[in-house]
């Protein structure tokens, strides 16, 4: 996960996007550059959202195909929370054709963004602010949640409610993706976890305990580093999504480093994530048909 053994890594293997260059890049309307592939075929149409939950208001971003119904997608943000990066990435994936509600996790504290678009997660001064922000998270509000974002997803003309769900997340949001899937089983029909941690721990809640409650495909795309750190962890999801008799994708992405998919970190990797973006695609299109 985001802890101090990746912020170590990071620091050796420091990328030369940060997030204000992309930032600017956003708002120059230059994204593209950084997201190989961000112009498909549909137009979309796009707006801030705000989700009624048991526990508030959850401003998200809510982006779909400008015509027609599509599966519905919710996509959880990486620690750093929903900001311009992620909603360059939701918009991506629906100008390949799904109903995409980038979602912020940390609604409960205050609206995105977390953090000012200079601020490094490698600072300090950021840490402090994100370690106690992440903690606020837990099972129940993530479950809580979960079945939210899936009921106000069905509830939108540009979502095909016959159609399964697909859900994905980024670092700490890896594992959310699962509870997802267990606590919406009917709806949520593919999970994709990037560089996700936490997996699989010795908790009696882990979340590779609750595939037996779920019905959905899986992408788990591991990094080099977390692979390196815990190697049984990969031999456990296989295990896990065998006996469980799911269809899972589970690799480790040699050369990647934690972090590696949103275009704003210090470990993005382009060819990584391109690699994993399209392995999501191929998920997406056999699993949410």
């Amino acid at each position: 996960m985001c802890d101090e053994d990746t912020l170590q890594d990071a620091e050796r293997f420091r990328n030369r996007v940060t997030r204000r260059t992309f930032n600017k890049m956003t708002v120059a309307g230059l994204a593209a550059s950084v997201v190989p592939g961000i112009a498909a075929t549909n137009a979309v149409t796009e707006q801030d959202v705000m989700v009624t939950t048991p526990d508030g208001q959850a401003d998200c971003y809510f982006v779909h195909p400008e015509f027609g119904k599509h599966a519905g997608v919710i996509l959880w943000p990486d620690i750093f929370g929903l900001r311009p990066a992620f909603r360059t990435m939701g918009k991506r994936l629906a100008r390949a054709g799904y109903s995409v509600l980038v979602v912020n996790p940390y609604y409960r504290n205050g609206k995105a963004l977390v953090l000012p678009p200079d601020e490094s997660y490698l600072s300090e001064e950021a840490r402090g602010m994100l370690f106690p922000l992440a903690r606020t998270l837990s099972i129940q509000t993530i479950n809580i949640d979960a079945r939210a974002f899936v009921s106000w997803l069905d509830g939108q003309a540009a979502v095909d409610s016959s159609r399964k769900m697909g859900t994905l997340g980024y670092c700490m949001t890896g594992p959310f993706t699962l509870r997802t899937a267990a606590v919406m089983p009917e709806r949520v029909g593919a999970t994709a976890s990037f560089h996700g941690g936490g997996l699989v721990t010795d908790d009696e809640n882990s979340p590779h305990l609750l595939l037996p409650s779920t019905r959905a495909h899986a992408l788990i795309a591991i990094a080099e580093n977390d692979h390196k750190r815990s190697p049984q962890v990969m031999g456990v999801l296989r295990q896990a999504y065998a006996d469980a008799g799911l269809p899972a994708e589970i690799e480790v992405y040699e050369g990647a480093m934690h972090g590696w998919c949103p275009p704003d970190t210090s470990a993005y990797s382009e060819e990584h994530a391109e690699r994993a973006w399209q392995r999501l695609l191929v998920l997406f299109e056999k699993a949410l048909a």
